[in-house]
């Protein structure tokens, strides 16, 4: 691999590890956090899944705009609204104040990631770009972690802001790296731009995360909850039918007629549903229940992001001997194995326990994400790159957002007070039940996407043909 591709790949990877870990860095400060600003534990999910849920709403237009007007300029673009906000994250004593700056920042991330992808797929070669979107997918399973230890480690020695001050670094980083040596893409000035349909799709999954969110509370009957639910199905299938009338629509749905397209979607779907749930049940079991620091349950969750980051590059030599049919839903599988054993945590159980469900899950993590990526990039030509990518991104944000939302709400059904009436008996009992809900997710998506893999593209799918077009 030549030096400048190199360069590109390491700023890429830097850009993408630092929007990523921004997702659950913040879960390591969640009890600190709750005391300095007395945020109810509805309010800690929502200053969590705010940047997740602008970030994957905004991903298929903000790659959209990249693939039209440079990818270049709007990761650049992307990092100085980052790193802005995250500098204003630093002054913030107020949770819904904290809430509204970091949905800023998921603007900016919505802005850099699908960037990162499609900078890398546009810049190498056949021969070199399996491996660089396998050194992309284990950043992008493992960095979440690793910025937990990293998060921790910080908050031994500091207050919760200094975690936005990391990010403001990272951001700036990036930025450097990407001014330097990343060369300036041209975009395609016939691709049109879909703001309805990015916006359609963007307030539809608020709305679904949001009826998520609040059933616990509010109770899953409740007008305010079923109306989320109704307005999401109403704005999700508004952003369908207007995307099947547009010419050249932002996204197509008959692409998920493409066995690999949908199977990929799916896959990342399903894993960070996972991964991002259980980080939030899994870092509030480990410091309430276990009493461990910050560091120690950054650290206790280290081993998996260093397997997925180990394993996943090396993945693409497998696909080449075996089945890649096999080798996603077989990852899958073993995520769920993770789960199941995660599930039978209780109020003194040793870190050897956990650090044996944490193994296996990486290592199924490792598995899967990177013939998923593939699967999903190699369904589009180059000129649409930007929207493969944000395809990708989407599955892996929103499924993230979905599952914090989704696990988070099974732990607070069972989990009202964190203060003085906090009862760990019942907190395991909901976090059981969390782990639980994730193995079944994981099992589910292992059969479905096994089956769509497998399927053949029906004749005249969107892309299935060189000269077939989106939108024809």
């Amino acid at each position: 691999m030549p030096r400048e591709r190199r360069l590109i790949l390491i700023v890429m990877c830097f850009a993408l590890a630092t929007v990523v870990s921004a997702v659950s860095s913040l879960n390591v400060a969640l009890p600190d956090l709750a005391r300095a600003t007395g945020a109810t534990s509805t309010e800690l999910q929502w200053i969590v899944d705010a940047y997740a849920l602008v970030f994957a709403g905004l991903l298929l237009l903000a790659g959209n705009f990249g693939d039209r007007f440079g990818r270049r300029l709007i990761l650049i673009s992307g990092l100085t609204i980052f790193g802005s906000g995250a500098v204003v994250a630093t002054t913030v004593s107020e949770p819904s104040t904290l809430i509204a700056v970091r949905a800023f920042m998921g603007l900016g991330a919505a802005m850099i990631m699908p960037a990162t992808l499609s900078i890398i797929t546009a810049t190498f070669p056949d021969g070199e770009r399996e491996k660089a979107v396998g050194m992309w997918a284990g950043v992008a399973g493992g960095s979440a972690i690793l910025g937990l230890l990293v998060s921790g480690a910080i908050l031994e020695f500091a207050d919760w802001p200094a975690i936005f001050i990391l990010s403001t670094v990272l951001a700036s980083v990036a930025l450097i790296g990407t001014l330097k040596f990343v060369p300036a893409f041209e975009g395609e000035k016939d691709i049109n731009l879909d703001p309805v349909g990015g916006l359609l799709s963007a307030f539809g999954l608020v709305a679904l995360c949001f009826a998520f969110i609040e059933g616990p509370d509010h109770g899953w009957t409740s007008g305010l909850v079923v109306g989320g639910f109704a307005a999401a199905a109403v704005l999700i299938g508004a952003f369908l039918v207007w995307e099947l009338r547009q010419e050249k629509p932002l996204l197509d749905p008959r692409l998920f007629k493409l066995g690999g397209f949908s199977g990929g979607s799916l896959s990342i779907f399903v894993q960070f549903f996972a991964a991002f749930g259980l980080i939030f049940v899994m870092l509030q079991y480990l410091q309430l229940v276990l009493g461990y620091s910050t560091l120690q349950a950054g650290a206790a969750l280290a081993p998996t992001a260093l397997m997925v980051v180990t394993v996943a590059p090396r993945i693409p030599k497998l696909m080449e001997r075996l089945d890649t049919h096999l080798i996603g839903p077989a990852g899958l599988v073993m995520m769920a194995i993770g789960f199941f054993i995660f599930s039978g945590l209780g109020i003194g159980s040793s870190y050897s326990h956990v650090l044996a469900g944490g193994l296996i899950l990486g290592l199924g993590m490792a598995f899967a994400t990177t013939p998923a990526t593939s699967a999903i990039v190699e369904s589009l030509p180059a000129e649409k790159q930007g929207v493969a990518s944000a395809v990708n991104d989407a599955a892996r944000e929103v499924g993230g957002a979905l599952g914090i939302a989704v696990l988070g709400s099974v732990l607070s059904s069972q989990v009202k007070d964190f203060g003085p009436g906090f009862d760990p008996a019942s907190f395991v009992d909901g976090f059981s039940s969390a782990m639980i809900v994730g193995a079944i997710v994981l099992l589910t998506g292992a059969v479905i996407v096994a089956i769509r893999e497998r399927k053949p593209s029906p004749e005249g799918a969107a892309y299935a043909q060189p000269s077939i077009r989106v939108g024809k």
